[in-house]
């Protein structure tokens, strides 16, 4: 990936990171919070299983029907989560009334519009802190809408200006991973930054490594939780790493042929 001995941060000017299981985590299941709404509007708490599955099911749909959160048929944020949120629960098995459902809607939405059920990495901060330090260029490239850059990451220290210069984020731009023009954009974004001079950071090797090595950025993908999957990710040649500790360490050392 890299030629000669100097270590690798020297001959980067862009690094672009993923958000959801890279900086940060959800909080507990799906179930709590969806429990929480229904038990707050005096309803038993919806089977936890059943609407999780809803949910995978409801948002796929959803996500395909109308990608990037309705971007292109300018479909209002609350609208898209209100549909998709409504079928996950008929697809689990709950067909509440109009206006149970709003009640319960509504403590979702600003559930998940606030930074209750996320959790920072402890090294996230830091790590995005040093490489501006360090004169790094750094670029958020996430499949997520508005409330993503102006109130979670921010309510959860993760700030335009201190640890992220710009972001790409599907539910703005119109485009999402694992689009290979979602990189394209960050490097523009970044002041048109050559792709051997950039980096990706990313958990998933269809959404987050295959993509950006395909436009010629560097990439390598972390592994926080010890998936399986990760061996055939290393077999595949990309670069694993536990944690941005980890990076840290893998970007000033001085490996010209990183495994």
């Amino acid at each position: 990936m890299f030629g000669s001995t100097m270590s690798i941060i020297t001959k980067l000017r862009l690094i672009t990171v993923d958000v959801t299981g890279t900086l940060l985590a959800y909080k507990g299941d799906l179930g709590d919070y969806y429990c929480m709404a229904a038990k707050a509007v005096g309803l038993e708490c919806p089977d936890y299983k059943r609407v999780h599955e809803g949910f995978k099911i409801g948002y796929t749909e959803m996500a395909k029907k109308h990608p990037c959160f309705g971007f292109n048929e300018k479909m209002p944020n609350i609208v898209w989560w209100k549909t998709c949120v409504k079928n996950s629960f008929i697809k689990a098995g709950y067909d509440y009334d109009e206006e149970t459902f709003e009640r319960i809607f509504k403590r979702i939405y600003a559930t998940f519009g606030s930074s209750a059920p996320y959790t920072v990495f402890p090294d996230s901060q830091p790590f995005l802190r040093w490489l501006r330090e360090r004169g790094v260029t750094v670029g958020i490239v996430s499949n997520s809408e508005y409330r993503y850059p102006d109130v979670i990451l921010p309510a959860l220290g993760l700030n335009q200006g201190s640890e992220w210069d710009f972001g790409v984020f599907s539910g703005l731009e119109g485009v999402e991973k694992p689009d290979p023009r979602i990189y394209k954009l960050a490097l523009e974004r970044a002041g048109n930054v050559a792709p051997e001079e950039a980096l990706h950071i990313g958990d998933s090797m269809r959404k987050d490594f295959v993509p950006a090595r395909s436009v010629g950025m560097h990439a390598l993908l972390l592994d926080r939780f010890r998936i399986p999957d990760a061996e055939n990710w290393k077999k595949s040649g990309a670069t694993v790493l536990p944690d941005l500790v980890a990076t840290r360490e893998w970007l000033i050392s001085d490996q010209s042929k990183p495994k």
